[in-house]
């Protein structure tokens, strides 16, 4: 059996319930907080959180260079809310200082479904995600404002860009591993899965 090691980047936000969702997805996960935990791992979730805290936490425990490295190399990755910030190649509205992984070719505006209190629930067709709808949670979530001729779009809520996929990158607006459905994790999880045996 083709079972995935896929960690979980365990700075900040909602760790042990991706943790949680990608175990039963059928994934071997581990919290990541070293570069020494992050070469071993086939894939990585970057949870959501507040994304200028996650990328100043990054510098300081020396992830930052090992995880855009390791991106650029083509390692699976899928960011939820702020993880969808960290991979966007540019931020339009970035706090002084803020920085990114990258690896998908996107702007994103952050907070801009609103402030905490906003928060709300949709249900969202992703392609990709076979069956009902997908609930998605919104918590402060960015939105995609454009993607590059390589970026797929996924999901969309009020004409809105919710959910892309560029190559092994994978991110979305909002959060399914609070939801109880790992069929977003499943899918993240057949990406690494192929990106391990290539065919």
């Amino acid at each position: 059996m083709n079972t995935p090691v896929i960690g979980v980047l365990a700075l900040q936000g909602d760790v042990r319930e991706h943790l949680i969702a990608l175990a039963a997805a059928d994934a071997v996960a581990r919290p990541v907080r070293r570069p020494e935990e992050l070469a071993e791992v086939d894939g990585l979730v970057l949870p959501g959180g507040e994304s200028t805290t996650i990328s100043k936490l990054a510098h300081l425990f020396g992830l930052m260079e090992p995880l855009r490295a390791r991106v650029r190399d083509g390692m699976p990755v899928y960011g939820t809310c702020a993880g969808m910030i960290m991979l966007a190649d540019k931020i339009l509205d970035p706090r002084s200082g803020q920085e990114t992984v990258g690896g998908i070719d996107m702007i994103v505006r952050r907070n801009a479904f609103g402030r905490q209190n906003e928060s709300f629930e949709a249900e969202l067709d992703v392609k990709g995600v076979p069956g009902d709808p997908v609930e998605g949670v919104f918590i402060r979530a960015p939105w995609v404002e454009s993607v590059g001729a390589g970026t797929e779009v996924l999901a969309e809520h009020d004409g809105h860009i919710v959910a892309v996929r560029q190559g092994n990158a994978l991110a979305t607006s909002f959060h399914p591993e609070l939801t109880g459905d790992h069929r977003v994790h499943a899918l993240f999880v057949d990406m690494v899965r192929a990106h391990r045996t290539p065919e």
